[in-house]
């Protein structure tokens, strides 16, 4: 199974536009969407092509095809627009032989954790800031942002590929940080 994360989209369509062109190029099974879809949020500036209608409908295309959770930034009005679920602040996928924790961050993240077991990735949105990486017996997974990254890294979603957990720039698909699993 292939997967291919993005988080912090924030109303963003230049950036929607650029992750589903990814999710279509590598093939992967699911999109998953770490939430702050629609709404750039009072902290950030308004992210490139700031479009959240449009936003929703292009999302809309692949709706059977995501699973979502609520980030911080997503109403019950953003729910109004989504053909697919957002309402969780959290999921749970299971793989062959691990769990990944879905959340957006700001509820659950690597210094608030939910109970988990060895092997077990938290996958997480919300810092804009990509990162792949075991941390005693659990990875900690981030896709960085798809619309407004911060750190000095570029735009970027991740990819679940052959137990390789990789984030990559969205422009140019290529790697930023990774780590196997």
């Amino acid at each position: 199974m292939k997967l291919l994360f993005a988080s912090d989209l924030h109303g963003s369509l230049s950036a929607t536009e650029q992750v589903l062109n990814q999710f279509e190029r590598t093939g992967a099974d699911w999109l998953i969407l770490l939430g702050d879809l629609l709404y750039h949020g009072p902290r950030n500036p308004l992210p490139d092509c700031y479009n959240p209608a449009e936003v929703a409908l292009q999302l809309n295309r692949f709706a059977d095809r995501i699973i979502a959770v609520r980030g911080n930034c997503d109403s019950e009005v953003d729910q109004m627009l989504l053909d697919f679920p957002i309402d969780a602040s959290w999921q749970q996928v299971l793989t062959n032989n691990r769990r990944l924790f879905l959340t957006h961050g700001h509820l659950y993240n690597p210094e608030k954790r939910p109970s988990l077991r060895a092997g077990d990735v938290l996958v997480y949105g919300h810092t804009h800031i990509p990162k792949a990486e075991k941390q005693g017996n659990i990875y900690l997974f981030n896709p960085g942002s798809a619309s407004l990254p911060k750190g000095g890294y570029p735009t970027s979603f991740g990819m679940l590929t052959d137990g390789v957990l990789q984030v990559l720039s969205l422009q140019q698909a290529e790697s930023v940080v990774q780590t196997s699993l």
